[in-house]
């Protein structure tokens, strides 16, 4: 196997000395088999005695006999027996060598040690050689141990992966597994140290390793991808994208022709009914497949070889240093006729299966995480494998989103082709004078939709036209006055936007964990300054409000669509937390008196108008979440659908169209504001927010519960602050309802 005597490398030394220091006593003999260049395989360390048996019909015999003296250190010829294939080869005979010496190589006694060092394969692979010979061991060992490593031994290519596995004689007791990977190109001490630590640990894991208390069958893969506790729980995060199938049930496999097998099928390009044969290297990891080349084989392939548009081809061959995704192509209609050549995967979407679902499964199998999942055989990706994959499913609102981005990158293409067929156009024309005209009125258009898309990348802009109209407004007044020489009025301007985010936010949350029928601790405080009529709920309150919803256990439970979610992010992260409290602080000084010094006020606008730039980027998600005020309601009893009429108040001007639509609810209220939420679902506001024309400047305003003293309930405006008695009899009843007093 070698072709130059040599030591191990230091670092391999060191693990195996760790490791049989921790799990026995005694010392350790080397003992190897065959003839030929394996006697020269490897030097062994100065302290280990040696033994060596030319017979490997004897090797076992010899290793059970050097157990009763020490641990044993086995490394069996690696070579296949002559004649043995992989293919159709008789089950009951041997594929290696050492599958025989391991089977035949018992312990004698339970606290028996011995280490064998073999190809990954062993322990790795799904073929069933692999899983029996498992299977055999599990009967007379316990696999304590598992070290994954390459460039352990010199002469032999330094990617050439082999696994070192210590067992111990079969005990009362099942000890659990230990697996280490040894990185390459780490730094050798720290390794050495993970390694240690893993010796002593019973459960979790380290950088490096990690340690499986409930194995798994013998028939299943001990790959270290596999069973790695990183791995697992990014596998189950993937459920938080909707759902999960397994390939299996989204595609069906399609049969593929093998070059050795089916030679017969094999033809050239010039013989009638002739079609190519598409081989793993023909798969793109663009996405495309290959034209045909000199090199392309041809083959007469029956009806059930035949590749279909639509059907996904993948590489089934990876290099070992791939750091990539799976490698697939999805057929389309210039790639046929095709077959599939043994080197790919085939597999044919379901009928019932719905195309987006398949592009988000094409997305996923391109990603590293996905290549892991699906684990390998050496260096191939079994059918069996992928078959078990499981994939991601977008739920509806994910699928949504990817139609909506599907249907925007479509419209950027047609405008990027009306453009290219205009300036191809140029020269096409009788006279230069008519050429000109063309390209100036036809090109003002495209000119006017790139304008208007690329507005859309500032902030103020999505604010004013796709915010909710009390914070569009706020926001408008506010760029407004910055842009004067009117520092004091601009400040206080980004205090009140400020404020007025945090206001409307929290009353969302509030009426949709009231729906939702979940408390929200935070409405104490705010009851109980409403009752005591002096001053009402201000910063403080609505920033509680929010944090207690992004804390909030009960909340986590609630579907992965519901708006709350969105809002719980409002305040999460610690750039947006320090933000509000930065504003939180400004505001209280102000409300304190506590002045700044019109020197320092040019700065100290600046510094608030970053902070509050930075909780409006993490209010995106309200330009998702329309605010409507429904005008009228008429109710079909034979339909059992409504037909609602309602004005879409986002943007900074309370001025719009009334649109209609159809529900299938018959409690919706004219005159009060609903939320829309992104599955188009309607949730009442009232009556945390109360929409009218103001009383003071008769503007149409957006109210929020402002005071109740002695049992006067006060309304506020969000948008200019107005302040009006609500004169309806049974307003305390509601809001006692709903936990406000």
């Amino acid at each position: 196997m070698a072709s130059k005597k040599g030591p191990l490398s230091p670092l391999f030394e060191c693990l195996l000395t760790m490791g049989f220091g921790h799990l026995t006593s005694g010392s350790v003999t080397l003992l190897t088999g065959g003839t030929g260049d394996d006697e020269d395989l490897f030097e062994p360390p100065k302290t280990w005695h040696t033994a060596r048996e030319l017979s490997t019909e004897a090797l076992s015999t010899k290793a059970s006999n050097l157990l009763a003296g020490g641990p044993v250190f086995l490394v069996p010829p690696w070579e296949r027996r002559k004649g043995a294939t992989l293919g159709r080869r008789n089950p009951q005979r041997s594929l290696h060598v050492y599958e025989d010496v391991l089977r035949a190589c018992g312990p004698g006694e339970a606290d028996y040690v011995m280490a064998v060092m073999a190809p990954v394969e062993l322990w790795t692979s799904d073929a069933r050689w692999a899983a029996n010979l498992r299977h055999d061991l599990k009967k007379l060992w316990d696999t304590l141990l598992i070290i994954y490593s390459t460039g352990v031994i010199p002469g032999i290519h330094p990617s050439f992966a082999v696994a070192t596995a210590f067992l111990r004689g079969k005990g009362s007791h099942r000890p659990p597994l230990k697996i280490f990977q040894v990185p390459p190109k780490e730094d050798e001490s720290s390794i050495a140290k993970d390694f240690d630590t893993l010796l002593t640990r019973e459960g979790g894991r380290t950088q490096y390793g990690y340690v499986i208390r409930d194995l798994p069958p013998p028939q299943e893969s001990l790959d270290f991808d596999r069973h790695d506790p990183v791995v697992l729980n990014q596998r189950a995060d993937l459920a938080g994208f909707g759902s999960l199938k397994t390939l299996g049930d989204l595609c069906d496999t399609v049969p593929r022709i093998h070059m050795a097998n089916d030679a017969q099928l094999i033809s050239s390009e010039e013989e009638p009914g002739t079609i190519r044969l598409v081989g793993g290297r023909d798969v793109q990891r663009d996405g495309t497949i290959t034209p045909p080349t000199s090199e392309t084989y041809w083959v007469q392939a029956e009806p059930k070889y035949l590749l279909k548009p639509g059907d996904l081809v993948l590489r089934e061959i990876y290099g070992p240093g791939d750091p990539h995704g799976l490698i697939v192509a999805q057929v389309r209609e210039q790639d046929v006729p095709a077959a599939a050549g043994h080197t790919t995967v085939v597999l044919r979407p379901r009928a019932d299966v719905e195309l987006q679902r398949i592009r988000f499964a094409i997305m996923f199998l391109r990603t590293p995480l996905a290549r892991t999942l699906a684990g390998r055989s050496g260096l191939h990706v079994t059918v069996r494998r992928l078959q078990a994959l499981p994939v991601p499913q977008p739920d509806d609102a994910l699928t949504k989103a990817f139609d909506d981005l599907s249907a925007a990158r479509l419209r950027l293409e047609d405008w990027q082709k009306e453009a290219d067929s205009l300036l191809e156009s140029v020269f096409l024309h009788k006279t230069a004078t008519q050429a000109r005209a063309k390209i100036i009125d036809q090109g003002r258009m495209l000119r006017l939709r790139v304008e208007a898309a690329s507005l859309l990348d500032e902030l103020g802009h999505t604010v004013r036209t796709r915010f909710p109209f009390p914070i569009a407004y706020r926001w408008r007044e506010t760029e407004a006055l910055m842009s004067t020489q009117a520092p004091q009025a601009a400040y206080g301007a980004v205090l009140d936007t400020a404020e007025i985010l945090l206001c409307y936010t929290a009353q969302l949350s509030l009426a949709l964990a009231r729906e939702a029928e979940i408390s929200v601790g935070a409405v104490v405080a705010i009851r109980e300054k409403l009752a005591g009529g002096r001053s009402g709920p201000g910063f403080g309150d609505w920033a509680a409000v929010l944090h207690e919803v992004a804390s909030s256990r009960q909340l986590r439970r609630l579907p992965a669509e519901h708006p709350l979610h969105d809002i719980r992010g409002l305040l999460s992260g610690q750039d947006a937390a320090a933000a509000r409290q930065r504003l939180s602080d400004r505001r209280n000084d102000q409300a304190h008196l506590r002045r700044i010094d019109p020197i320092d006020l040019p700065a100290a606008l600046q510094a608030a108008f970053a902070d509050l730039t930075i909780l409006v980027e993490q209010s995106r998600f309200l330009a998702d979440y329309s605010l409507l005020h429904v005008t009228d309601v008429r109710w079909d009893a034979l339909d059992k659908t409504a037909q609602v009429h309602y004005r879409e108040l986002m943007g900074d001007h309370p001025v719009v169209p009334t649109r209609s639509t159809t529900s299938p609810s018959n409690n919706l209220e004219t005159g009060s504001l609903y939320l829309r939420d992104t599955d188009h679902q309607l949730h009442l506001l009232r009556p945390f927010l109360i929409g009218q024309d103001c009383p003071t400047c008769r503007a149409w305003s957006t109210f929020h519960i402002d005071r109740v003293p002695k049992g006067r309930v006060l309304l506020k405006s969000l948008e200019h602050g107005h302040v009006f008695e609500e004169s309806s009899p049974n307003m305390t009843t509601v809001l006692a309802g709903v936990g406000l007093l």
